[in-house]
């Protein structure tokens, strides 16, 4: 059987209600998480948390060392699982990600976390196109409302448009299902 990896991503205390940055359904998404987290620690998968930092001197969000970098409780890292530090939205980009993978011996790698459409959409993509089985778990990950051409297009209907442009790279599945697969 081969080998999965969970990642993951972004699961950082800015992204909640009250955070500099909150994310819509955020708080839903990492409970979810959380879930997926258990699961995979029963089944002694490979487990990566990745985290971003912004490199700026006043970044607007997770800044360096601060308590808004932090991930959340909920999902935080037990001793042995890997913690990546990123600085881009695809969490490959100079980072050890696909190294720990390779490493591990990893064919299919689940992911999880903020945003849907930037963390989640990039990561998704370069797992798949490292030809990583790419899953997604839609419930499990969250986005922010965004602006084009002058509308504001609901968080919601963001995220929708994400996993259903990810279907083409992933598969897209929901925490029960992919729990009682």
């Amino acid at each position: 059987m081969d080998k999965t990896a969970l990642i993951l991503i972004d699961i950082q205390n800015d992204y909640f209600p009250g955070g500099k940055w909150a994310v819509d359904g955020m708080t839903a998404a990492t409970g979810k998480a959380a879930q997926l987290l258990s699961a995979a620690r029963k089944n002694k998968d490979l487990i990566i948390h990745v985290r971003h930092e912004i490199p700026a001197e006043n970044p607007p969000f997770f800044k360096k060392g601060s308590e808004g970098a932090k991930i959340d409780t909920r999902v935080a890292p037990s001793e042995g699982e890997t913690v990546i530090t990123k600085n881009f939205p695809n969490s490959f980009r100079e980072t050890h990600l696909k190294d720990s993978l390779d490493d591990a011996g990893i064919k299919n790698v689940t992911i999880c976390g903020a945003m849907s459409q930037m963390c989640i959409d990039g990561t998704a993509r370069a797992a798949a196109d490292f030809g990583y089985n790419t899953t997604v778990v839609t419930d499990a990950c969250a986005a922010k409302e965004q602006m084009y051409d002058g509308t504001i297009v609901p968080a919601p209907l963001v995220h929708a448009t994400i996993m259903a442009a990810l279907g083409t790279y992933a598969t897209i599945v929901k925490t029960d299902d992919y729990l009682n697969s």
